[in-house]
């Protein structure tokens, strides 16, 4: 299933500090940063216009850092003409670094993503994951926290879906 977040309905009922705080989880910072997957483009282009800052805390950067060292990223990293160094080069650049987050009241069952989800509730940010340890606590985030969690982020909406459910106030569209 897809979460869609369309901006700027999703934004529109967040009443903390401008530009909204935005995490990415790890395999999103990979497309951002390494593949350009073709979903990554409104991300950039609201970080470009200053609409959103993308935070990220220490344990975020040890594990991209991990991770660019498995035997199946590694090599994807290097066809694209990178390496691990100037990933976390650009990460470091890209990123506003934040303290780590007190722990949210409830666990991930993934316990590599906890810190996406305390990150996110922290700073009632847009939590952008691909992880379905991470979207299944979507409601309890935007419930307790404040904070919007989706798989994709969109500055209009699409032909074919329809609005679901807003969650937290978040604008959130559901396709089949």
């Amino acid at each position: 299933m897809k979460i869609l977040l369309r901006w700027p309905l999703c934004n529109a009922s967040y009443q903390g500090p401008q530009p909204r705080a935005l995490v990415l989880d790890t395999n999103v910072v990979l497309d951002m940063l390494v593949f350009s997957d073709p979903l990554v483009p409104p991300i950039r282009e609201l970080l470009a216009q200053g609409q959103l800052r993308w935070i990220a805390d220490e344990a975020q950067r040890i594990e991209l850092g991990r991770v660019l060292t498995y035997s199946k990223v590694a090599p994807r990293v290097a066809f694209y003409g990178k390496t691990a160094q100037s990933v976390l080069a650009a990460f470091d650049a890209a990123v506003q670094y934040v303290p780590m987050a007190p722990k949210v009241r409830f666990t991930c069952t993934d316990p590599d993503d906890q810190h996406f989800l305390d990150l996110a509730a922290q700073h009632q940010a847009l939590l952008i994951s691909k992880d379905k340890a991470v979207l299944k606590q979507r409601k309890r985030l935007a419930t307790y926290y404040g904070a919007t969690v989706g798989n994709i982020l969109v500055c209009a909406p699409e032909s074919g879906e329809r609005v679901g459910a807003t969650e937290g106030g978040a604008a959130c569209a559901v396709t089949a």
